[in-house]
């Protein structure tokens, strides 16, 4: 099957403001309960699924660290590292997803910062203008994942931490109508998988819209090997299952790390 020409930044950049209108669970802001209670010392934000990240994770003190949150709009994580003292800037493709952090920020008081753009391009950003980078699953939107990795690694600072979100690529062999409209793991699809090269224009339509986010699976090699060779040194790993489809009573549907920018004791 041949690719199907799409600019995936413009394509979806549209897609995911849609998604926004339509909302899409990873759109909706937090309430001023959750940020309160962030001002407080009492916080929590996801990388994978419902998991709330170890805090292990986190820096020991997340008061004046510079933090990136990387395609990772929604008024989500963004604002609650800000409440709990973070120094803020959320980078996302979707202008509609950045609104939501903005609008967050506006009504709790917050100083945060957005910026819009291709997470395989920070050139917005000097060299080492970050102490922690949060990449929440997001780059399954992304056609190439080697951009992304030397972009965090550029952008932080000697020691500094990236925590990143990711689908567990198993997931795409499965056929989607089978599995969303009966629970059945049907095995059908060659890895890596693409929306474009692996479904036809007409099946896509019927499935999801011509104009839903398009998505891409990444090799392990890219996203963990990726990492590395980017320059990081990955200390933690952890896992879980999809928090919505069907393959979630038989494989792990998520999986996170935290990666680390040698210097500063590292």
């Amino acid at each position: 099957m041949s690719q199907t020409p799409v600019d995936p930044v413009a394509h979806n950049r549209l897609a995911w403001d849609r998604e926004v209108e339509e909302g899409n669970e990873w759109s909706r802001p937090v309430g001023p309960e959750v940020i309160a209670k962030a001002r407080a010392g009492q916080w929590s934000i996801v990388l994978i699924g419902y998991e709330p990240v170890d805090p292990t994770w986190f820096p020991p003190e997340i008061t004046g660290c510079d933090v990136l949150c990387l395609a990772s709009g929604g008024g989500q994580q963004g604002p609650v590292l800000a409440a709990a003292g973070a120094r803020v800037t959320v980078f996302d493709n979707s202008p509609r997803q950045l609104a939501q952090d903005e609008m967050v920020a506006a009504r709790e008081g917050l100083d945060l910062r957005t910026v819009l753009g291709d997470a395989r391009d920070l050139s917005p950003f000097p060299d080492a203008s970050f102490d922690l980078v949060v990449h929440p699953v997001s780059n399954l939107f992304i056609p190439e994942l080697a951009p992304v990795w030397r972009e965090c690694h550029r952008v932080l600072r000697p020691g500094g931490t990236l925590l990143s979100g990711f689908l567990n690529p198993d997931v795409y062999l499965f056929d989607a109508e089978s599995m969303e409209a009966r629970g059945e793991l049907v095995v059908r699809h060659r890895l890596p998988y693409s929306d474009l090269t692996h479904l036809e224009p007409a099946e896509r339509e019927r499935l999801w819209g011509l104009d839903a986010p398009v998505e891409y699976s990444h090799t392990l090699t890219d996203q963990l090997g990726g990492q590395i060779a980017a320059g990081f040194a990955i200390t933690g790993f952890t896992e879980a299952p999809h928090h919505s489809d069907a393959t979630a009573g038989w494989l792990s549907g998520y999986f996170a790390t935290k990666a680390v920018k040698a210097g500063a004791g590292h």
